[in-house]
């Protein structure tokens, strides 16, 4: 059954033209700017070969990928600038695709049925390009899941793939590690059987504060038996425990929980989910 895919992230802090990265994922691979051409199109992200969902939260491929969907190297050496209080978009499509979104494709930006929430995570790293990305702390700063009556992924199948996130104005200039996650749980009624599909983004935060957030780790802040996991979609239940840590929000900062409905992106970044 097809699966969606990151296509970009958008900013719409800085009034100044758009820098893209285009994944192509649900099963997963990216891509980098709908201006660029070419090689450049796969720059500042961490791409996989095939489309596969992970299953296994207990692996280091629920990181950024991999395993199962073996990631493109080396990796890309640039790092897209974003300042802090930035907004950005993931763009999830079907495929990888010059012209994002496709109408004609009725499993693009994902299968209606793998519904679920989406999800973003920041790490701060000495070297965003550096190949490791093991034993690193995250913080979730944006969540999307169900209000009783609508999912966070069909939120984003309304956006035309669009997965809004906040950056915190507040957390620490530098390098970091941008995680975008869907989470379909068309198949979560037993465990392993939530599909999950990230791509990570290689970004240098600017300007920001002095916040020090609570972090997790990857693999560890979900679990097998998490509500959020392992979940049955069919039973009619109008609740949902979305899986991993509170959003982390400055003072005063209520965006950490978007919607997709009503955006308008100066900047784009590109991923892809399958």
């Amino acid at each position: 059954m097809p699966h969606p895919q990151i296509l970009q992230y958008i900013s719409t802090t800085v009034p100044a033209r758009a820098w893209v990265f285009r994944c192509q994922r649900p099963h997963h691979i990216s891509e980098a700017s709908r201006q660029w051409s070419g090689s450049r199109i796969f720059e500042r992200i961490r791409y996989p070969t095939y489309d596969g969902p992970i299953t296994d939260v207990t692996s280091n491929d629920v990181i950024c990928n991999g395993g199962p969907n073996p990631l493109v190297k080396p990796f890309s050496k640039t790092v897209i600038n974003v300042p802090a209080g930035a907004t950005v978009q993931a763009e999830w499509h079907h495929v990888l695709q010059p012209n994002g979104y496709d109408p004609s494709d009725k499993a693009d930006p994902i299968d209606p049925s793998h519904i679920g929430p989406t999800i973003a995570y920041l790490a701060k790293v000495p070297d965003a390009t550096q190949e490791s990305v093991t034993g690193l702390r995250w913080f979730k700063i944006q969540e999307d899941g169900f209000d009783g009556t609508t999912w966070g992924v069909q939120r984003m199948i309304a956006a035309k793939g669009l997965h809004t996130i906040k950056i915190p104005p507040c957390i620490p200039p530098g390098n970091h590690f941008l995680r975008a996650e869907v989470i379909a749980l068309h198949a979560a009624s037993s465990y392993p059987g939530a599909q999950l599909y990230m791509e990570c983004a290689q970004i240098n935060i600017t300007g920001g504060g002095s916040a020090n957030p609570s972090t997790v780790s990857f693999p560890g802040a979900y679990k097998g038996t998490d509500p959020g996991i392992k979940y049955n979609l069919y039973n009619g239940s109008k609740t949902y425990t979305i899986p991993g840590p509170p959003v982390f929000t400055c003072s005063g900062d209520n965006s950490g929980v978007s919607d997709q409905s009503d955006f308008r992106p100066d900047y784009y970044y590109v991923t892809n989910h399958y």
